[in-house]
């Protein structure tokens, strides 16, 4: 899709690493993550420095008109099985429906360009938003785990969802339908 369809995702850079902490130490993303205390700037770069060179990971930026609004990332890439896990988050301050611009470019991204069979992700159970939205993109739940992450002195519940390549060529015209009908003009 063009600049006003889904936008478009790039590889991160080192130039990227401020901006993406800004975006990845706001409280409303921090408290839908694993890891939901304010990263410093260090942890920051030596987390960079462990995963820009690994080969079974890809890190980008999403954009729309150029301007950056948030992160994608898959990791766990396997070209054996053709699967990879994925996650991603937007800046504070992007425009209404980024949410889902990032999730059809990043379902592209999966299927044309890393040329996956499926896709997975994990959702903390409370973020039911984030569950929504991948469900309205055709994943399925596979599975809850159950009590799997600590938060403070409680456990919460994984929600693992996934979508297979041919789930996604059929939904991706009606997805695309919806993503023109709702475009910024």
């Amino acid at each position: 899709m063009t600049e006003d369809g889904p936008g478009t995702l790039r590889a991160m850079s080192d130039d990227d690493l401020d901006q993406v902490l800004v975006w990845r130490n706001a409280p409303t993303v921090r408290r839908n993550m694993y890891t939901s205390h304010e990263i410093s700037a260090e942890e920051h770069r030596a987390w960079w420095r462990r995963m820009r060179d690994t080969r079974d990971r890809h890190d980008l930026i999403f954009e729309m008109s150029g301007r950056p609004l948030g992160v994608v990332s898959f990791s766990q890439v396997s070209q054996s099985d053709r699967n990879a896990v994925w996650a991603f988050y937007a800046a504070t301050d992007a425009p209404r429906g980024t949410g889902s611009r990032m999730e059809f470019a990043a379902l592209d991204f999966a299927f044309e360009q890393l040329g996956l069979h499926k896709l997975s992700c994990e959702v903390l159970a409370f973020n039911e938003p984030v569950i929504k939205l991948h469900q309205k993109f055709g994943f399925s739940i596979e599975g809850i785990f159950r009590q799997h992450h600590r938060r403070e002195e409680a456990f919460v519940d994984v929600v693992r969802l996934a979508i297979l390549h041919h789930e996604w060529k059929s939904m991706r015209p009606a997805a695309s339908g919806k993503l023109r009908a709702t475009a910024p003009r």
